[in-house]
Formats: structure tokens, sequence, C-alpha cells
């Protein structure tokens, strides 16, 4: 049984705890631990953390049942609260403890990166499902942007990394289940507000890096973003860094923190090299070299950028241990819902792509493989937003890379927030003008999917619509709200199958 007692002494051994406020009976039952005062049950012990938190959580929390909290201030409430230094590094220590957390129970895979974590975590989970299937073992677990699994539940992603009394959780869920492994996307504000901090990754993976989620609420500039993304190797055993990455030279000396280091990439030197890349027939296929083998590996999803995913999925494996025959099934049929999803219309005219692009790296890799893989469709409408409130670089860099790239472009709303969205576009339709191209504002999703749509029905030439930035998700933040809607692939593939039926119509009336 927990107790408050116990949470009071593991606090005190961490060196976080203040001072105790009001009555605090160490005897005091506890039944659950959150930071959100819509979770809160009986004998709850509630965390008031985070910029965001306002009093009347806290006064919600206890009229649920809450029956202590900890802060880093006392609190005006008729229950006892443990008052600490650091409220970030207390919920993680909490957390832990509550959950019984235990280094490798699950084998824990950490995957950080500007672009491509989502990817890489189902083409490794996918990885070890295989194996698992040949030992006869459970489903391994994942806690990704799209979904997560703790071998009790399936349930869609709020954030991609959870937080703390969340996530231990999630893994909590798993080590009763069974569950051998589990891989998870780490965000760069997973590591700064120390949401993992009490873990430990048998495998952490560092993709890549550049400029992104710069704004107050988030990072203040590159440098704490950066730093950010390099503390993973602070909590990891096997370091898997990309080679061919911007700044490589410095993410090798920051993983140096781990026991292992092992490199991947198309460089001479990676420990696993990739090489030999062929497109054909619009199947990817690619060598990949190492100590242990040298095999030809397919993916089954579209985007040559997924190589680079594929790969540290592929090095992770190495580490693991995983038989190449497992990796080569995986992923040869993996795919991510909400990245590169393609939708053909009956007469090939168009084709509509769905991508969680959002950054300037994903927008640049997304373009090239437009380009490379797409050849014969010659005009391209693009069609995106930015979210409210944080990331204001991507306004300038994303409305720079579609202007330059796109035919037209048509921007509309992607989780605006509190911010006005109407302001949102017109900054972005100012930098994409800047190129030349012609550029569209539509404030509803659905409606500027279906307006991309109907200019590719009356373009003389074959077109590609990309629909980018959010994928699978299903929600949007508006106004301080989480508003419901259709995800960017049921849109996309309505109103392309509202065009064929219109084709279809014309046809019988000529025929008639």
């Amino acid at each position: 049984m927990k107790t408050l007692g116990d949470i009071k002494r593991v606090l005190l051994q961490r060196d976080l705890l203040k001072e105790v406020s009001g009555e605090a009976e160490n005897r005091l039952l506890l039944m659950r631990l959150t930071c959100d005062s819509r979770e809160v049950t009986e004998k709850t012990l509630f965390i008031c953390k985070g910029a965001a938190f306002r009093p009347q959580y806290l006064l919600d929390a206890v009229k649920k049942g809450a029956v202590a909290y900890i802060s880093e201030t006392k609190m005006e409430v008729p229950v006892p609260g443990l008052i600490v230094k650091d409220i970030r590094k207390a919920m993680a220590a909490a957390s832990a403890w509550f959950w019984d957390y235990k280094v490798g129970h699950p084998t824990l895979t950490g995957i950080t990166g500007t672009k491509g974590k989502t990817t890489t975590a189902w083409y490794l989970k996918a990885m070890l499902d295989e194996w698992e299937k040949i030992r006869k073992g459970p489903e391994t677990g994942l806690i990704s942007t799209v979904e997560n699994y703790d071998g009790m539940a399936r349930c869609d992603a709020v954030m991609t990394t959870p937080e703390a009394p969340r996530l231990h959780e999630l893994l909590a869920n798993a080590e009763h289940s069974g569950v051998r492994y589990m891989t998870m996307e780490v965000s760069s504000q997973a590591l700064k507000y120390k949401r993992v901090r009490e873990l430990r990754f048998q495998v952490g993976i560092f993709l890549n890096i550049s400029e992104d989620h710069i704004s107050p609420k988030e990072h203040v500039d590159f440098e704490d973003y950066f730093s950010a993304k390099l503390s993973i190797f602070r909590q990891t055993e096997t370091a898997c860094v990309n080679l061919d990455c911007d700044h490589a030279d410095r993410i090798l000396k920051a993983a140096h923190k781990a026991d292992h280091i092992v490199t991947f990439g198309k460089k001479k030197t990676a420990d696993v090299r990739c090489s030999e890349i062929r497109a054909n027939f619009g199947e990817i296929s690619f060598r990949v070299t190492c100590d242990r083998f040298s095999e030809y590996f397919t993916l089954g999803m579209k985007g040559s950028f997924n190589i680079e995913n594929a790969v540290a999925a592929i090095t992770a494996g190495y580490v693991y241990g995983i038989p190449v025959e497992c990796m080569k099934r995986a992923l040869r049929q993996t795919k991510v819902p909400g990245r590169m999803e393609n939708f053909v219309s009956e007469d090939g005219k168009i084709c509509g792509i769905v991508d969680f692009a959002h950054n300037r790296l994903s927008f640049e890799k997304l373009f090239d493989a437009a380009f490379q893989e797409y050849a014969s469709y010659r005009r391209i409408i693009s069609v995106f937003g930015c979210p409210g409130g944080k990331a204001f670089n991507r306004r300038r860099e994303l409305g720079v890379i579609a202007g330059m790239f796109s035919d037209q472009v048509i921007v509309t709303t992607d989780d605006p927030g509190m911010e006005s969205q109407a302001a949102i576009a017109d900054q972005i339709r100012g930098y994409v003008e800047m190129t030349g191209c012609s550029c569209t504002c539509i404030e509803d999703r659905n409606e500027a999917v279906r307006k991309a749509i109907s200019m590719a029905a009356n373009s003389r030439q074959r077109t590609l619509v990309l629909l980018l930035g959010r994928g699978s998700e299903k929600f949007q933040q508006i106004g301080g709200k989480s508003l419901a809607c259709e995800t960017d692939a049921q849109m996309i593939k309505e109103a392309i199958s509202e065009y064929d039926k219109e084709k279809n119509r014309s046809r019988s009336e000529k025929v008639s």
C-alpha cells in the first residue's frame, strides 16, 4: 500500500522536500497520483505543476477526493501538502516510486530528434513484435505521438511524451502485463521539464537536429533546444547516433555520457552503414552493412527520407540482437498513420499526400521526396498551417519552403490555440508571397482541402496535393478548447472520392 509517509521519505532522500504544510498523517493511504484535476478520484495525491497551474485546479481536485498535494508553495486547502524545491524533479521522483519503476522492466528505447521520431518508433516496435512472435512473446509497447499501448489498453496519444505520472503508469501496466519491450518518443519538452528524469533507456536514439520549438513557451533559443535533446544521453546505456545529421560531432561528444555508442548513417565510418539506395517501381530499397550482416531492406512506405528512420530502427535492432529477417518483414509491412499516406483519384490525375511534416527539416525532406518519387505530377498544391503561441520560426521557414516548391499554397488552421488564426495565416502568407507563389487563406481545414482538390481538378496537369502538419491527429486546439475533428486522411479521401463521383457522373451523362 502507498502512503503519504512513503512519498515524504522519497522526497527527503532526494533533498527535494522543503517543508510539510498542514497535518500530514504519514499513514494516509494513497490510491492515485496525478497532475490533472480531471483524473482525480478518491485518495489521490495531486501535483500542482506548470506555468498554467491555477489554485482552482487544486480546489477542484480536493472536491473530487484528493487527500494531499505536492507544490512549490503552500496552498489554502483543507488537506496536507508537501512543499518541494523543484516540482518537476519531485513529480518524476514521486511517480517513479509510486508506480514501482524498475530499470529494464520493460526494456526501454527512447527516440529523440527534430523529425522522424514517430516513424522510427513504429519501425522498431514492428521489428520487436516480429521477434516476439517467433519467441511466442507478447506484443511490445509503444508511447508515441500517434498512440500509446501498454499491454492493457491502446489509446490515442494526447502529447508526444506524457507527464511523469501517466508515463510511469504506462510502464507499470506494461510490466504487469508481461510486455518485455517499450519503445517511446522523447520530446525536447519531456527532457527539459524532467518528465523522463527517473528513466534509464537501454537504447537512446538521436536522429537529427534543426532549429525548432523556439518560443517563450518552449525553448528560448536553439542552444536551449539542442542542450535539452542532448541530455538524453545522461540516462542512456547504448547511444545510437546518426553520423549524417547536422552537428554530428557535438552529438557524438555528448553521447560519451552513455555506456556505449553505436553509430549509423551513410558515412563509411558508421558502425551500421547504409548504401546502394534504390527506387524502383515506387519501391524503396537499400543495403545495410555492419559486422554481423550485409543485407538489402525494402520499405513499405513511400518517402526516401524514411530510410534514415529505418536505419535508426535497424541500429537499435542490431543492439538488441533482433534477427535480420524480423527486421526485413517489419520494414516491408509497416505503414504509419498520417505519415506519407497517399490517395490517388481513379483517373490518376490527382494524388493527395498526408504527412505530419511540420518544421523546416521535415518540409525540406518531404518536398525532395515529392520531386523524386512523384515526378509524373507536374503541379503541386500545398495545404498547411502553423500552431499558435509557439515555434514562431516555422511561419517564416514553412512559408518560404512551401512557396519555393509549390505552384499554389493554401494556408489553413493548425492548432491556433489562443492566437488569432487570421493573424497566423497573414504572417505565413507574407512569406509565401515573398517567393512569388500564389497563396490563399482558408480558415476551415476541411474547406481548404476541398478547395485544393477543386484546383487540382481544374488544372490541365496531373497535380500533387500535399496536406501537411497534422497527420492522424483527431483534435485541434482552438481558443483554449480541444475540439474533435476529422483526420487529414479522412478529409482528403472524401474530397477525392467526390471528385471521382463527379467524373463518373459526367461520363455517364455523355454516354446517355
